[in-house]
């Protein structure tokens, strides 16, 4: 998501988890996360259209962003991922993830039950969080999935957005393996 102000300075969103999710509470993670339901508009494979509605729910029940604000159209489907990691040693995640990115200009009113705080970071901004998680500084921690976006795709993704050729960036045909 971009922030107002300089044309071409992009800042990515991120959230801090609720405290009363089952898994990962209170940690940073990607601007959202969703399951695609088992209903006809989240099934569809054609383009990914079924995970797009998804997305698009799930923007407006995590953080408020009303589904015009995010017209299916604009979500970019990056690829995939599978991953595997534990929470607190009775609760773990092991999901197939498809990747969307979106740049809009939005108004947030995050829902505390999903999002306990969210934060616009520039680019250094996000390289200092993940090195002051890493340091186990402020009690900051990231989610792992967010952690695999970020080392693998997010920075190189990010250089497509600033340049205009997120499109070049896409591959929905492999499913990345990474732990």
């Amino acid at each position: 998501m971009r922030c107002g102000g300089v044309i071409g300075f992009y800042f990515i969103s991120w959230q801090q988890r609720s405290a009363t999710k089952v898994t990962f509470p209170l940690v940073w993670t990607n601007t959202c996360c969703s399951h695609p339901l088992y209903r006809e508009s989240e099934l569809i494979d054609e383009d990914a259209l079924g995970v797009r509605n998804a997305a698009q729910r799930k923007l407006l029940d995590e953080l408020g962003i009303p589904a015009e604000d995010v017209p299916l159209d604009q979500f970019t489907p990056l690829g995939r991922m599978l991953y595997k990691a534990h929470s607190d040693g009775k609760w773990g995640e092991h999901e197939l993830d498809y990747l969307l990115f979106i740049v809009r200009d939005v108004n947030v009113n995050s829902n505390p039950d999903e999002v306990a705080d969210i934060k616009y970071v520039t680019r250094d901004q996000l390289k200092e969080l993940m090195r002051k998680a890493d340091a186990g500084e402020e009690g900051l921690k990231l989610s792992p999935w967010f952690r695999l976006v970020v080392e693998n795709f997010l920075f190189k993704w990010w250089d497509h957005v600033e340049k205009g050729t997120l499109k070049e960036a896409v591959d929905m045909k492999t499913i990345h393996k990474l732990t």
